[in-house]
Protein backbone atom coordinates (compact mmCIF):
# COMPACT_ATOMS: atom_id res chain seq x y z
CA UNK A 1 0.00 0.00 0.00
CA UNK A 2 1.47 3.35 -1.05
CA UNK A 3 0.95 6.80 0.86
CA UNK A 4 1.19 10.11 -0.09
CA UNK A 5 2.97 12.55 2.25
CA UNK A 6 3.68 16.55 2.31
CA UNK A 7 7.01 17.35 2.92
CA UNK A 8 6.34 21.05 3.09
CA UNK A 9 9.26 23.67 3.81
CA UNK A 10 10.88 26.93 2.76
CA UNK A 11 13.82 25.45 0.91
CA UNK A 12 15.56 28.03 0.51
CA UNK A 13 17.93 26.79 -0.14
CA UNK A 14 17.37 22.83 -0.63
CA UNK A 15 20.03 20.85 0.80
CA UNK A 16 21.52 17.29 1.15
CA UNK A 17 19.56 17.29 4.68
CA UNK A 18 16.04 18.12 3.21
CA UNK A 19 17.30 15.57 0.47
CA UNK A 20 17.68 12.52 2.61
CA UNK A 21 14.75 13.23 3.87
CA UNK A 22 12.80 13.26 0.51
CA UNK A 23 14.88 9.93 0.29
CA UNK A 24 13.47 8.49 3.23
CA UNK A 25 9.82 9.57 2.55
CA UNK A 26 9.65 7.79 -0.63
CA UNK A 27 11.36 4.72 0.65
CA UNK A 28 8.83 4.69 3.27
CA UNK A 29 5.32 5.86 1.47
CA UNK A 30 5.69 6.43 -1.79
CA UNK A 31 4.57 9.22 -3.20
CA UNK A 32 5.72 12.44 -1.73
CA UNK A 33 5.35 16.30 -2.61
CA UNK A 34 7.32 18.35 -1.98
CA UNK A 35 5.51 22.17 -1.02
CA UNK A 36 8.00 24.88 -1.06
CA UNK A 37 6.41 27.45 0.85
CA UNK A 38 6.91 31.10 2.35
CA UNK A 39 7.40 31.11 6.13
CA UNK A 40 6.78 34.73 7.02
CA UNK A 41 8.68 33.51 10.62
CA UNK A 42 11.61 34.02 8.48
CA UNK A 43 13.63 36.25 7.54
CA UNK A 44 13.74 37.16 4.00
CA UNK A 45 15.78 34.44 1.82
CA UNK A 46 17.97 34.84 -0.73
CA UNK A 47 16.11 32.43 -3.44
CA UNK A 48 12.47 33.46 -5.17
CA UNK A 49 9.90 31.09 -4.14
CA UNK A 50 9.74 30.59 -8.39
CA UNK A 51 13.31 29.76 -8.79
CA UNK A 52 13.55 27.26 -5.23
CA UNK A 53 10.50 25.35 -7.04
CA UNK A 54 12.33 25.05 -10.06
CA UNK A 55 15.82 24.12 -7.84
CA UNK A 56 13.85 21.80 -5.73
CA UNK A 57 12.75 19.99 -8.84
CA UNK A 58 16.29 19.77 -10.77
CA UNK A 59 17.35 17.77 -7.13
CA UNK A 60 14.34 15.67 -6.35
CA UNK A 61 13.99 12.15 -8.54
CA UNK A 62 11.25 12.29 -11.37
CA UNK A 63 8.56 11.00 -8.99
CA UNK A 64 8.57 13.56 -6.99
CA UNK A 65 6.02 15.97 -6.78
CA UNK A 66 7.02 19.45 -6.46
CA UNK A 67 4.80 22.71 -6.13
CA UNK A 68 4.69 26.41 -4.41
CA UNK A 69 1.75 26.50 -1.59
CA UNK A 70 0.89 29.75 -0.13
CA UNK A 71 -0.85 29.86 3.24
CA UNK A 72 -0.29 26.57 5.90
CA UNK A 73 1.14 23.67 5.63
CA UNK A 74 -2.28 21.88 6.78
CA UNK A 75 -3.80 24.06 4.37
CA UNK A 76 -1.37 22.08 1.26
CA UNK A 77 -1.96 18.81 3.30
CA UNK A 78 -5.60 19.10 2.84
CA UNK A 79 -5.49 20.50 -0.85
CA UNK A 80 -3.28 17.35 -1.61
CA UNK A 81 -5.20 15.08 0.14
CA UNK A 82 -2.19 13.63 1.81
CA UNK A 83 -1.93 11.04 4.32
CA UNK A 84 0.80 12.64 6.53
CA UNK A 85 3.32 16.20 7.17
CA UNK A 86 6.63 14.54 6.64
CA UNK A 87 9.46 16.35 8.62
CA UNK A 88 13.02 16.14 8.89
CA UNK A 89 14.85 15.99 12.95
CA UNK A 90 18.38 17.30 13.18
CA UNK A 91 18.55 17.95 16.78
CA UNK A 92 16.52 18.06 20.17
CA UNK A 93 15.79 21.47 19.68
CA UNK A 94 14.34 20.72 15.89
CA UNK A 95 11.76 18.23 17.60
CA UNK A 96 10.80 20.76 20.31
CA UNK A 97 9.41 22.95 17.59
CA UNK A 98 7.91 20.01 15.48
CA UNK A 99 6.08 18.52 18.28
CA UNK A 100 4.05 21.88 19.25
CA UNK A 101 3.73 22.67 15.24
CA UNK A 102 2.28 19.04 14.53
CA UNK A 103 -0.05 18.90 17.83
CA UNK A 104 -1.32 21.92 16.50
CA UNK A 105 -1.60 20.92 12.86
CA UNK A 106 -3.44 17.75 14.25
CA UNK A 107 -6.04 19.81 16.55
CA UNK A 108 -6.44 22.61 13.41
CA UNK A 109 -6.52 19.72 10.40
CA UNK A 110 -6.86 16.77 11.95
CA UNK A 111 -3.51 15.40 10.02
CA UNK A 112 -0.64 13.82 11.61
CA UNK A 113 3.15 14.13 11.31
CA UNK A 114 5.66 11.78 11.05
CA UNK A 115 8.90 12.90 12.10
CA UNK A 116 12.19 11.47 10.15
CA UNK A 117 16.21 12.11 11.28
CA UNK A 118 18.19 12.84 8.96
CA UNK A 119 21.46 11.29 8.57
CA UNK A 120 23.93 11.92 11.66
CA UNK A 121 26.44 13.49 8.55
CA UNK A 122 23.84 16.14 7.87
CA UNK A 123 22.77 17.10 10.99
CA UNK A 124 24.52 20.69 11.16
CA UNK A 125 23.19 21.44 7.88
CA UNK A 126 20.44 24.63 7.52
CA UNK A 127 19.61 26.78 5.25
CA UNK A 128 20.41 29.50 7.20
CA UNK A 129 24.18 28.70 7.90
CA UNK A 130 24.27 27.98 3.94
CA UNK A 131 22.74 31.37 2.81
CA UNK A 132 25.38 32.95 5.71
CA UNK A 133 28.44 30.86 3.98
CA UNK A 134 27.66 31.66 0.36
CA UNK A 135 26.86 35.39 1.13
CA UNK A 136 30.49 35.14 2.18
CA UNK A 137 32.33 32.96 -0.64
CA UNK A 138 32.27 30.53 1.75
CA UNK A 139 32.62 26.32 0.41
CA UNK A 140 29.22 25.22 0.16
CA UNK A 141 29.39 22.51 -2.23
CA UNK A 142 29.55 20.13 -0.51
CA UNK A 143 25.95 21.12 1.41
CA UNK A 144 24.00 21.59 -1.28
CA UNK A 145 23.52 20.11 -4.97
CA UNK A 146 25.13 21.64 -7.34
CA UNK A 147 22.04 23.69 -9.18
CA UNK A 148 21.71 25.23 -5.97
CA UNK A 149 25.49 26.50 -5.57
CA UNK A 150 25.57 27.99 -9.23
CA UNK A 151 21.91 29.54 -8.24
CA UNK A 152 23.72 31.30 -4.88
CA UNK A 153 26.77 32.11 -6.70
CA UNK A 154 24.22 33.80 -8.75
CA UNK A 155 22.87 35.61 -5.54
CA UNK A 156 25.86 36.35 -4.20
CA UNK A 157 27.68 37.31 -7.07
CA UNK A 158 31.12 35.57 -6.07
CA UNK A 159 32.88 33.43 -6.06
CA UNK A 160 32.10 30.36 -3.62
CA UNK A 161 35.38 28.41 -2.60
CA UNK A 162 35.85 24.69 -3.23
CA UNK A 163 35.04 22.17 0.56
CA UNK A 164 38.38 21.90 1.91
CA UNK A 165 40.99 19.04 0.83
CA UNK A 166 40.45 16.35 3.24
CA UNK A 167 42.61 14.31 2.30
CA UNK A 168 45.69 16.86 3.37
Amino acid sequence: MSLTVLYPGSFDPIHLGHLDVVDQARALFGKVIVAAMHNPGKPGGSIPLEQRVDLVRRCVPGDVVVEAFPGLAVDAARHFGVDFIVKGLRTASDFDVEQQMAHTNHAVAGVRTVYLPCRPDLSFVSSRFIREIAQHGGAIDHLVPAPVADALRGVHQRPVQSPPDEGR
